[in-house]
């Protein structure tokens, strides 16, 4: 077995929590810090090209290629999880929105228990991460790894769609991240100059400069090395051989809301009774581990238009796809520096909601799913989902070997409550297309159809025609109860020298996209770890 030597902090997982954590972190020059990542480099070509996601997930080059169990509220459905499994992580093939959330979220948290986690809190977090191309103010930030930039392209039919929001009560808004994110814009994006922007190219190439900081990739952790109570190492394949690391400080599990509740049960940490179906002896129980999976579930309404424009049209033949390369080649425009999503709507599904409680990802393209070819006809896509389901599910491994994928069971809506939010949501989508505004263009619904109308049968639909929007959290949740995976300061229960810093230590599941909190949460870690190294916590 090869040894790798020992290190002062050992980072599991080069996503986008990882390499927030490697960039701060090296910033003291008398730590040593090693980065280990499943996957590889992120040298192929449609990670940087924003309209690359199409060929990025489902790859195994760069996606762990996931699915989820059948579902029951999707109707026996079973559903592609995309995470990614290279240098950067989901940064490097996700749809590239920045977005972080809702005030009301982050103080709910600090309400739960944990001090340090409101939204006065971890606003200094988010601007210290962001290089914003315009704005540096009491919300905003310049100089962070991660840049934010407006799209650089446009639609009359999304702009159509936002004055029919307006008709219907929902104001226009030019920034969706000072704690109330209510109305519809343009989503801001992590790109720069027309190409994606990953974590790995803001954090950790910078990070990779300093002498005190070493990355391997295609390095697979599969077990956590514990003596007396304490984290003191790694056991891990690399390029598929048996290694080894030892930790003298910290291990820091940055591996996802999948990968790092998997990696604590292969160590025996977890619950007994997954544990021992598996063979594996338990050190810690903790049955929390796994648990709490939340994710936002999109439901894809589709709707024909006339008199328009849409991408079915302009990507419909082999003149148009040349004339959108030349497009991007020239001027870094265009469909092919489009996000998966360009417009971006928050509202309410029902008036009685204090704030908004979902959100639209409006696209001027339709397929039957990501991957496959768009439709012939011209149409737009109208995603909705709840902010805040209800459904909780779990993540637990189904072997003791790491390459075994573990069961993805989110259980989406498994809940009354959820079930009600979606069919109000498709009404709210219908009342929206109905709007003058949108008159012109002779909308006709295409799914989930127009004879859909009781509750029961548009929550049937909604298990018909939802997918996932690739935001799983929770797995690992932060608490002050001593049932919680980590504490406030995200460290693991019942071992020492191991913390847990990524989407999977939310508590609840933040009112947006995911990307932005989650490298948030890799900043407060960061000044956190370094803290408690100052003074010997």
């Amino acid at each position: 077995m090869r040894h790798l030597g020992s290190f002062d902090y050992i980072i599991v997982g080069a996503g986008s929590a990882g390499c927030v954590l490697a960039n701060r972190l090296s910033e003291d020059p008398d730590v040593s810090i090693l980065v280990l990542e499943a996957g590889g480099k992120d040298d192929y070509i449609w990670i940087h090209i924003p309209v690359g996601y199409l060929y990025c997930m489902g790859n195994p080059r760069t996606d762990w290629g996931y699915s989820t169990a059948p579902e029951a509220g999707l109707n026996g459905r079973t559903l592609a999880y995309p995470r990614g499994r290279v240098l950067g992580g989901c940064s490097a093939i996700n749809g590239m929105i920045y977005m972080r959330g809702q005030a009301s979220d982050y103080d709910h948290w600090r309400q739960l228990g944990l001090a340090g986690w409101g939204w006065d809190d971890i606003l200094p977090y988010f601007k210290r991460g962001e290089d914003h191309y315009a704005w540096e103010d009491e919300f905003h930030g310049r100089g962070g790894g991660c840049r934010v930039e407006e799209q650089r392209l446009s639609w009359e039919i999304l702009d159509a769609f936002r004055d029919a929001c307006e008709e219907v009560g929902i104001p226009k808004t030019k920034d969706f991240n000072r704690g109330d994110n209510f109305g519809s814009g343009y989503f801001q994006v992590t790109q720069r100059g027309g190409v994606r922007w990953t974590a790995a190219k803001g954090f950790l190439k910078p990070a990779m400069k300093r002498a005190n900081v070493e990355v391997l990739t295609k390095a697979q952790v599969s077990r956590i090395r514990m003596e007396d109570g304490r984290a003191v190492g790694l056991d891990l394949k690399l390029g598929g051989e048996d290694a080894s690391v030892d930790a003298a400080g910290e291990i820091l599990l940055s591996s996802g809301s999948i990968g790092s509740p998997q990696l604590l049960e292969l160590s025996g940490i977890g619950n007994p009774q997954v544990l021992s179906k598996h063979g594996i002896e338990v050190a810690v129980e903790n049955t929390s581990v796994g648990e709490n999976l939340q994710d936002h579930l999109q439901i894809r309404t589709i709707f024909k238009v006339k008199n328009t424009r849409t991408l079915n049209q302009l990507a419909s033949n082999i003149f148009g796809k040349a004339k959108i390369a030349l497009e991007y080649a020239a001027k870094r425009s265009g469909p092919m520096s489009m996000a998966p999503s360009q417009l971006g709507v928050f509202a309410k599904s029902d008036p009685a909601f204090e704030t908004a409680n979902v959100e639209y990802h409006v696209q001027p393209l339709s397929l039957d799913r990501f991957g496959e070819p768009l439709h012939s006809f011209p149409a737009i896509t109208a995603s909705v989902c709840n902010l805040r389901p209800e459904s909780r599910g779990h993540i637990h491994i189904t072997s003791a070997d790491a390459a075994d994928h573990p069961e993805i069971k989110p259980n989406y809506l498994s809940t009354e409550n959820d079930r009600r939010v979606a069919a109000d949501s498709i009404r709210l989508t219908r009342k929206i297309m109905s709007a003058e505004a949108l008159s012109k263009y002779e909308p006709v619904e295409y799914l989930p159809g127009s004879r859909v109308h009781t509750d029961d049968d548009l929550a049937k639909a909604a298990g018909d025609i939802g997918t996932t929007i690739f935001h799983p959290v929770g797995t690992c949740r932060m608490g002050a109860d001593d049932g919680s995976v980590v504490d406030e300061r995200l460290r693991v229960r019942g071992v020492a020298g191991l913390r847990v810093v990524d989407a999977s230590v939310m508590p609840t599941i933040t009112s947006g996209n995911t990307a932005a909190p989650t490298m948030m949460i890799a900043e407060k870690a960061a000044s956190m770890i370094r803290e408690d190294r100052r003074v010997g916590g």
